[in-house]
């Protein structure tokens, strides 16, 4: 089972009014998803975004934007280089890799020998 963890990639504070409380100081931050499993670490293309007021603690959606902050926003989007989309195997997946080889292995090795007999 697979689990999706969103990792910052970059983060800006805005000089903008907040459309809520009016106050200057908006933080910007922009999240790539990373999905960990058992037996693999893939970083996707996927790439979200969120603009949270610092005093009243409330998200600015894009309906509420002002155009300075649609500005800063087109802006820093320019600026955020996200990492390439990759799959990362676990040590846990290479040794049952290992683990079927060994198995396979042994079992050409027995039949090589006649040991054990394949049914026909």
């Amino acid at each position: 089972m697979a689990t999706d963890k969103l990792e910052v990639i970059k983060e800006a504070t805005l000089k903008s009014n907040c459309p809520e409380c009016f106050n200057q100081n908006l933080k910007l931050t922009f999240y790539q998803k990373h999905r960990y499993g058992q037996l693999f670490h893939r970083t996707t293309n996927e790439v979200t975004n969120q603009i949270v007021c610092d005093k009243c603690g409330s998200d600015i959606y894009p309906a509420k934007w002002t155009d300075d902050i649609d500005r800063l926003f087109e802006y820093y989007k320019k600026m955020v280089t996200p990492e390439k989309a990759s799959t990362k195997f676990t040590g846990l997946f290479y040794g049952l890799i290992a683990f079927i080889s060994a198995l396979i292995g042994v079992a050409v090795y027995l039949i090589s020998k006649g040991i054990i007999e394949l049914p026909l």
